[in-house]
């Protein structure tokens, strides 16, 4: 008799081949179906603070606050980087900035050129596949500039609809969009005066079908949305819920960017649209009966864009300093919500900080497999499911980023953070007593903040197009 035995919250299926041998474990097979579905569901430029759960007062997001209310709400994780594409690229590989292969946005690199996941990247979909998952990644995946190795179908993905490239990603009536490695035309859409068909809803889409296609065995699906990065724009029909509000009006210019005039209605509207969709597709997993046994964790790529911090509307970034772009909290620290009905204590919240290059570790953890190469992270499987001593912790997290204001440099170490511009003195602040990094106590504490920088110079490798130098300005 051969058994197959997994960790404790799978479910444990046992084969009887021959009654009455002496049974043994076998790890070099897995039994599929007896491993969690993962669905991790990415906005793009969405601020800590834009969600009702963090205490958003003017934009409704009742389908995410339920999953809040349903599932874990975690209060320190962070993006990989303060924008998208070295982000996204954190969050596949299990890397953070300072070993990545993709650093910055695709023209802020030494040469111009863009860089992208190389063949020799291990992404999370790679190790899911080898542990028996069927992969989906729909929406903006911008870790492919160069239409090469770098593509979703070359990265571990048997499926992939949405934007390879990032520019493309900025309009939500693109003229063409991909599906694995085809470029198809969207008949009637046409980007410059917002005409045809709304990404966001085909994305949508796409995601129901994948999920009623490869339901009855564990799939991964990385949904990435576009909402709410610029440009702003949306159906009518969605602002309804916000017209006649008393709201002051925000004109939005139009260039590059194809904007609806009205700034506050839209954002409100495209997020509170992404959310009734992340609800539709919440109810699609209950009634295929695979609701518990599928977690969905929902967060943002890095901090907001929209809100002025001169004049705060929504209070997008709450109350940090910075959005996007900063590696002050505002730009790093992320909404974060895990759902698992069953596994995951309902209303439940946690302290414990984590970042981006936690979720490969974490979803091999689920699967029961071991990261195959070397990553920073570390699984947070343990908090999900309660057992918080026998959670590990970082002993410190690394950020590096540069785009005109750089380059800048940040490190966490429990409650301590560190800000480090580039010629400029290191910044030192408190969290647990300054969640608006106000007061630096760089000159106050010399002994902690010559720790922190310790880290900030031996926490990276060298690469060739993102050295730690001041680079000219770049337009995305």
């Amino acid at each position: 008799m051969n058994i197959r035995l997994y960790r404790p919250f799978f479910f444990l299926v046992i084969f009887v081949f021959l009654v009455g041998c002496k049974s043994k474990q076998l790890d070099k097979e897995i039994i599929v179906d007896s491993k969690p579905n993962i669905i991790f569901i990415l906005a793009d430029d969405l601020g800590y603070g834009d969600v009702g759960f963090n205490g958003q007062t003017k934009i409704k997001t009742p389908n995410i606050d339920q999953l809040a209310a349903n599932g874990m709400v975690f209060t320190n994780h962070y993006s990989g980087s303060p924008v998208c594409g070295p982000s996204r690229a954190v969050l596949m590989t299990g890397k953070h900035t300072g070993h990545c292969t993709v650093r910055g946005n695709p023209k802020w690199t030494a040469s111009g050129k863009p860089v992208d996941l190389e063949s020799k990247d291990v992404t999370v979909a790679e190790e899911l596949k080898r542990a028996g998952y069927t992969t989906g990644i729909i929406g903006k995946w911008g870790l492919a500039e160069n239409l090469n190795e770098g593509l979703p179908n070359k990265q571990g993905f048997d499926y992939f609809y949405g934007f390879n490239q990032h520019s493309p990603a900025h309009h939500y009536y693109p003229e063409r969009i991909f599906e694995n490695d085809k470029v198809f035309k969207l008949e009637g859409n046409d980007p410059q005066n917002k005409k045809g068909q709304h990404i966001q809803y085909l994305m949508t889409e796409k995601a129901t079908n994948f999920i009623n296609k490869n339901y009855k065995k564990p799939f991964f699906l990385y949904l990435a949305y576009t909402i709410p990065h610029f440009e702003l724009t949306i159906l009518e029909k969605e602002k309804e819920q916000y017209t006649n509000l008393g709201w002051p009006k925000r004109k939005m210019v139009p260039g590059h960017y194809r904007h609806d005039e009205d700034g506050h209605t839209t954002y409100a509207a495209m997020v509170s649209t992404m959310d009734r969709h992340i609800g539709d597709l919440i109810k699609q997993l209950k009634e295929l009966g695979i609701a518990e046994n599928t977690l969905v964790v929902f967060t943002s790529d890095n901090g907001h864009e929209y809100d002025d911090l001169k004049n705060e509307f929504f209070n997008s970034n709450g109350d940090f300093k910075g959005h996007k772009r900063d590696l002050y909290e505002g730009g790093i620290r992320m909404p974060f919500v895990a759902y698992w009905p069953n596994k995951i204590k309902a209303s439940s919240k946690t302290d414990h900080i984590s970042a981006f290059w936690d979720f490969l570790p974490t979803a091999c953890e689920l699967a029961g497999i071991k990261p195959s190469n070397k990553v920073d992270g570390i699984s947070y499987v343990p908090t999900l499911l309660g057992n918080n001593k026998k959670q590990e912790k970082h002993d410190y997290l690394y950020w590096e980023f540069n785009e005109s204001a750089g380059p800048i440099q940040a490190v966490r170490k429990d409650n301590w953070k560190a800000v480090k511009f580039k010629n400029k003195p290191i910044e030192l602040y408190d969290l647990s007593v300054d969640i608006g990094e106000k007061n630096n106590l760089a000159e106050k504490y010399p002994e902690k903040s010559k720790e922190l920088l310790y880290w900030i110079k031996n926490s990276r490798t060298e690469h060739p197009e993102f050295p730690l130098e001041k680079k000219a300005s770049s337009k995305e």
